[in-house]
């Protein structure tokens, strides 16, 4: 049985859709077969990003009854994806969206779901059709605030955070701290998304960055974050490690989680 990671934001810009996108490129790297599913009913964006315009069959489609969710699904080169309608108008109830892909579990290794950046009902289809639940956000004063409401409200629907994903990161003294960010919101930070130009450039080529650059410091992240929510051991070399040199907070939280999760 496979497991559905839900991806979600309550702030617009802070990069979700490509950390979605950039975590099914390196997981199906690990072997597993991956599907995608652009839960942002209202805006989506995945299928912009991967040259998925105006697909036939949709979400859409799907939760409004008008097509068997198999028809919905489109093999890309490295994982399957369930776009959502980026001009359709058609209505749909988003709380149906558990239900609807429940079976896929069966079918695939891990369901990513991408959702929409508000407190809406979107959002908490995600929530709830989600294993295991992940925020994106970034250091600073006017997304952390967010961020705080979408813990407390994962935590009203018993649907509890596992961990955070911080993105756009300079790494200057005017941004929040990882100690700041953990205290205020109470949630281990798994990983540390450098800021990278490559992800507009990767954009441009249709394709995540993880595969555009796969050098880059992103994407070694984005690496070891994938290992640990799979339960597989990151073993490339750590200069750190080697060094002697204490581990990164984010590499702490990781490990933690890999021994609570699959320890």
């Amino acid at each position: 049985m496979g497991k559905t990671i839900g991806i979600i934001s309550t702030k617009g810009g802070v990069g979700k859709t490509s950390v979605v996108i950039s975590l099914a490129d390196v997981i199906s790297d690990f072997g597993r077969k991956v599907l995608l599913i652009d839960g942002n009913l209202s805006s989506p964006n995945i299928g912009l990003h991967l040259n998925v315009i105006n697909p036939e069959i949709t979400l859409h489609h799907v939760l409004s009854r008008k097509a068997n969710i198999k028809e919905s699904v489109y093999n890309l080169d490295k994982f399957d994806l369930i776009p959502a309608s980026i001009f359709s108008r058609i209505k749909v109830n988003p709380l149906n969206l558990k239900n609807k892909i429940s079976f896929l579990k069966r079918k695939y290794d891990i369901v990513l779901l991408d959702s929409s950046p508000s407190l809406n009902e979107e959002t908490l289809a995600v929530m709830l059709a989600s294993d295991s639940l992940f925020v994106v956000t970034t250091p600073d004063l006017p997304t952390l605030g967010l961020t705080l409401k979408t813990v407390k409200m994962a935590k009203q629907r018993g649907v509890p955070i596992d961990g955070l994903i911080l993105n756009k990161v300079y790494n200057k003294k005017f941004e929040l701290s990882m100690k700041e960010i953990e205290e205020v919101v109470e949630v281990p930070i798994l990983a540390v998304i450098p800021y990278d130009y490559g992800f507009i450039k990767a954009i441009s080529s249709f394709s995540p960055l993880t595969s555009y650059n796969f050098k880059s410091k992103a994407t070694k992240e984005f690496r070891k974050l994938a290992a640990t929510l799979i339960g597989e051991k990151y073993k490339k070399f750590d200069l750190r490690r080697f060094l002697k040199i204490a581990p990164r907070k984010e590499e702490i939280n990781r490990e933690i989680f890999y021994e609570r999760v699959f320890g």
